[in-house]
């Protein structure tokens, strides 16, 4: 599969250059650094995508997957997550916020399948909450 190997070679290259034989730039980032860059690839491509030009739209979104990389990258570093958790976690994702696709859900409409999305994005932010919430004992 020639899309696994060049996915396997983009992470080799991220390996490297915040190896210790890397490049200095980039071993020094981080989350908070690199902001202004994404923000910056965000702009370049919404103004692609306005324009309708997609040589750009191609270009910007290679540098926004960049970005993924960078910050997956450095989490890997921490021992927070790697690429593939982010991964993991977008398919899980996908699949819960597409029960219509991949459960039972029957649908009508696109309009459904919207407030579907949301109730669902909405259920998650609240289920994050509650298992972040702190533990209270009542005595």
């Amino acid at each position: 599969m020639l899309e696994k190997t060049k996915f396997i070679k983009l992470k080799k290259i991220f390996k490297t250059l915040h190896s210790p034989k890397g490049c200095l730039w980039d071993k020094r980032q981080t989350h908070k650094s690199l902001i202004p860059y994404l923000e910056e690839e965000t702009r370049e491509f919404i103004s692609a995508v306005k324009n309708s030009n997609f040589r750009d739209m191609k270009e910007e979104l290679g540098d926004i997957l960049l970005q993924v990389m960078f910050h997956s990258q450095i989490a890997a570093k921490e021992n927070r997550f790697d690429i593939e958790d982010v991964i993991e976690e977008l398919i899980k994702k996908l699949k819960r916020r597409h029960p219509h696709v991949f459960g039972r859900t029957k649908v009508k409409s696109q309009e459904e399948i919207i407030a579907n999305w949301h109730k669902i994005k909405s259920l998650e932010k609240q289920n994050i909450t509650i298992a972040n919430a702190p533990n209270k004992i009542s005595s």
